[in-house]
């Protein structure tokens, strides 16, 4: 009788865990045991990031099926890759939103907590009126030094110029849902991705192919639905900020500019900007080398592996990000020991994830390609691209892993110089080196990607195990 029993009580256990996850109830991670607040963080956060991938992924698949495709996949593509440098400061925001107000709850001080988050919002809202002013008056510009062709640029600058215009709806997105992690209440960022994805998924086609009075704007019609989706979210995430239902209660006074939090906040999301930048930069550098290398064809396919890709490694990054929380949280309570074993812990599941996802590229590549493109030179490169990638997943999980529980604790310079040295001084390079000089074009470029990935989690992991970020004070 005690082993059917004993099942069902596991069963029981795991949808008990699932409902609580999902719902966000508010819980002392530091108290419960390990495997429970990973669970309960990481499969919120984990919907959370694979509803970031959507994004790209629909807009990719309707206007994959527009006339002239090819300019339309591309400049989606080169669009996404110029903004990786607003992403970069929307985590690096973030992610020292996430640090710091972690900490602080782990104190068991939420109204600093919040203080915090507020100012970093003050901080965000500032940097993007330069940004978005920029992307308006430069959008055609930024698609011609990415390598597209004059076609292309002059076909996708209205598509630019209404994303980057909407900046800093992308970096509230983010911005807030740190917040929110910090708090330990994953479930509600993971919703506002929910309604800003449904939102973008039903208005896509709308925008895009016309319906009654709405006029066909083709791929413009894609930047509209997108930024009106984000927009939905953003609007969910205040709506919870100042309904006093969580940990986190927002007064307006928290909004008012308080310089030595602001140039505390500035001390931990800087490093972690550059951090992305550093990484954004090299994937923009990579993009462009492709471009010039494989030319439209080239350029459409790899863009196309790369919405893809991202799709499955955006909720790994999640899972990675349950680790972020639990050491911030752990080190403010004090519980050094089991900051670490949250790290290791996670890794597990990491790589359990990702094997399964690297099996299915390397089998299944050239039908996940198919589904977002006709054009069979595009195909082509998509699932050459796919195959390469995946064979460094797993290890290249590990080292999100290290880099989150690194940003947790507040240490974001060590992520920042790893980042340095394996992209610019490592990756760049060699990927150069491949494409032109070896003549390998696009492959080349592929072939680089998870082998500069295997150094970075080498020296995450020997710079983990050192255990500097241990003495991070935020």
């Amino acid at each position: 009788m005690s082993q059917v029993i004993k099942p069902r009580g596991k069963a029981y256990s795991f949808f008990s865990v699932l409902k609580q996850s999902l719902k966000g109830e508010q819980v002392d991670l530091t108290a419960i045991s390990i495997k429970r607040a990973i669970v309960l963080l990481a499969i919120p956060m984990m919907l959370e990031m694979a509803m970031e991938s959507v994004f790209a992924l629909v807009d990719l698949y309707f206007v994959g099926h527009l006339e002239n495709s090819s300019h339309a996949i591309q400049t989606v593509g080169l669009t996404e890759s110029v903004l990786t440098v607003i992403y970069s400061l929307a985590i690096g925001l973030s992610m020292a939103a996430t640090a710091v107000v972690a900490r602080r709850i782990g104190e068991k001080n939420p109204e600093a907590a919040s203080k915090a988050g507020m100012q970093t919002i003050v901080i965000a809202v500032i940097i993007n009126v330069i940004i978005s002013v920029f992307g308006l008056l430069h959008a055609r510009d930024l698609l011609l030094i990415m390598g597209a062709s004059t076609e292309t640029a002059d076909h996708g600058t209205p598509f630019v110029r209404i994303m980057m215009g909407g900046s800093l709806i992308i970096v509230l997105l983010f911005l807030i849902n740190g917040i929110f992690r910090g708090a330990g209440n994953a479930a509600i960022a993971m919703r506002s991705l929910w309604i800003a994805n449904i939102a973008n998924i039903i208005l896509c086609p709308i925008f895009i192919r016309g319906l009654g009075p709405i006029p066909a704007f083709g791929l413009t019609g894609a930047a509209i639905a997108t930024t009106i989706g984000r927009g939905l979210g953003v609007s969910y995430q205040v709506y919870n900020l100042f309904n006093n239902k969580n940990a986190l209660k927002v007064r307006l006074s928290y909004f008012i500019p308080e310089w030595t939090q602001i140039k505390a906040i500035i001390k931990v999301a800087a490093p972690g900007i550059l951090q992305f930048v550093i990484a954004s930069c090299s994937w923009i550098f990579l993009a462009q080398l492709v471009a010039t290398t494989g030319g439209d064809e080239g350029s459409a396919g790899y863009q196309t592996s790369l919405r893809l890709m991202m799709f499955f490694l955006l909720p790994a990054w999640g899972l990675s990000n349950a680790a972020a929380t639990l050491v911030g949280q752990n080190l403010g309570a004090g519980r050094v020991d089991r900051a670490e074993q949250s790290v290791f812990q996670t890794i597990k599941y990491t790589v359990v994830f990702l094997g399964v996802v690297s099996v299915l590229f390397l089998t299944c590549g050239h039908w996940f390609a198919a589904f977002f493109t006709e054009d069979d030179g595009v195909k082509k490169v998509a699932t050459r691209s796919l195959q390469i990638l995946s064979g460094g997943f797993i290890i290249f999980g590990m080292g999100m892993v290290f880099t989150s529980a690194f940003n947790g604790a507040g240490d974001t310079w060590t992520p920042t110089k790893i980042n340095l040295f394996t992209f610019w001084l490592f990756q760049i390079p060699f990927a150069y080196l491949l494409a032109k000089y070896f003549e390998m074009g696009p492959t080349g470029v592929f072939i680089a990607i998870p082998v500069a990935e295997i150094g970075l989690t080498i020296a995450a992991y020997i710079l983990f195990k050192k255990g500097k970020w241990k003495k991070t004070l935020v």
